[in-house]
């Protein structure tokens, strides 16, 4: 078959465009992929990133694109047999036999389609989300249209290296000035909160690293988050490649995550986190994940079985402190984690994408 592929964000380093490229490697392999978009810096900069295999796979002109002539899409389009879009909500109008659509995150501020989108729609062949937590909020949004949930693919770099005493973070920093906060993972709710365990007497050498990618346009708001931590045993690892941000996953005791932490996630469920990748790269390599209690991180982790899960940031500093005073518990979680990882392995994402493609 010949397949399409367009992430209109592939600009960005998130974690939809690594599951929207992934996709694209793993089709590659049995049929013939092109990927929409016209900036080959922007697709060689994202390959890198996430070290993926994407030699199979072509880029080619973005039909997508503001200035490309409609009539002209609808003539390529035409050529192929399926094109998977990663979408906002929108639905692009297309001639191809088939059409899916991927969707990220919760589509709150879209109550209803309006009627030209409930047209458009009629012509889509199925919508697949990356949760059960995204699932269950667009669904009314989509009624009659087969959906489904595939799961991110985490492909796991583990080593059995000796542990160091590191609380890790691993996110974008993206400027989104929400209830007063500018970061939208919340990495400076986290450096407060290791701050005042620090302050509160924290025992041994623990220190918080976060690693984070971050754009051109974000930098003089990231560099008043470092000023923040200054004086504190906290470090910053940025834009590093998937290879260098293993190194660190292997050496962490700790995972946090705190994105939704101070939303009113039932107004804005998009604040939650959508899935959580890194916290399954984290698992994957025995860091125990200490996460906040909202979205996709509840899909991931069990309470007391595989991590940690909180609410409030006493709750965040208390189950640390649990973790760092017990180790017995902790290695006992690290293993389980571990093993809760293999459940979200390249492989099953391989089966389910090619399911859906194929057999649909």
């Amino acid at each position: 078959m010949r397949i399409g592929i367009y992430d209109p964000y592939l600009d960005d380093l998130g974690g939809g465009e690594k599951y929207m490229m992934t996709i694209a490697e793993v089709l590659s392999h049995k049929h013939e992929v092109s990927v929409f978009w016209d900036n080959k810096d922007d697709f060689d900069g994202l390959v890198q990133r996430f070290g993926l295999d994407m030699d199979r796979v072509k880029l080619t002109k973005n039909i997508f694109a503001a200035g490309f002539n409609f009539f002209d899409r609808l003539q390529v389009s035409k050529t192929y047999d399926v094109i998977i879009v990663l979408s906002d909500g929108s639905v692009p109008i297309v001639a191809s036999k088939k059409m899916f659509l991927h969707i990220q995150q919760p589509l709150s501020y879209l109550s209803w389609l309006s009627w030209k989108e409930r047209l458009k729609a009629a012509r889509v062949t199925g919508i697949f989300y990356n949760s059960e937590f995204t699932k269950i909020y667009n669904e009314k949004l989509f009624s009659g249209i087969r959906s489904s949930v595939i799961y991110p693919p985490v492909v796991l770099h583990a080593k059995d290296v000796i542990k160091e005493n590191v609380i890790l973070h691993v996110g974008r920093f993206r400027v989104k000035n929400v209830a007063g906060i500018d970061d939208y993972k919340k990495q400076s709710v986290m450096i407060e909160a290791f701050k005042k365990m620090v302050d509160s007497g924290l025992v041994g050498d623990w220190k918080f690293v976060l690693a984070v990618s971050i754009k051109e346009a974000d930098k003089d708001t990231f560099a008043k988050l470092q000023q923040f931590a200054e004086g504190y045993p906290i470090e910053f690892l940025i834009n590093k490649t998937n290879d260098e941000l293993w190194e660190t996953y292997n050496k962490a005791k700790i995972y946090w995550h705190a994105s939704g932490f101070g939303e009113d996630i039932e107004a804005h469920p998009e604040f939650a986190e959508h899935f959580g990748i890194s916290t399954v790269e984290a698992m994957g390599a025995g860091a125990v994940p200490v996460v906040f209690n909202a979205g996709g991180q509840k899909e991931i982790v069990t309470e007391k079985k595989n991590g940690l899960l909180w609410n409030t940031l006493e709750e965040l500093e208390v189950k640390t402190k649990l973790l760092i005073d017990d180790e017995r518990f902790l290695l006992q979680l690290s293993e389980h984690a571990k093993q809760r990882a293999q459940d979200f392995s390249k492989d099953m994402f391989s089966s389910e994408i090619l399911h859906l493609i194929e057999k649909e």
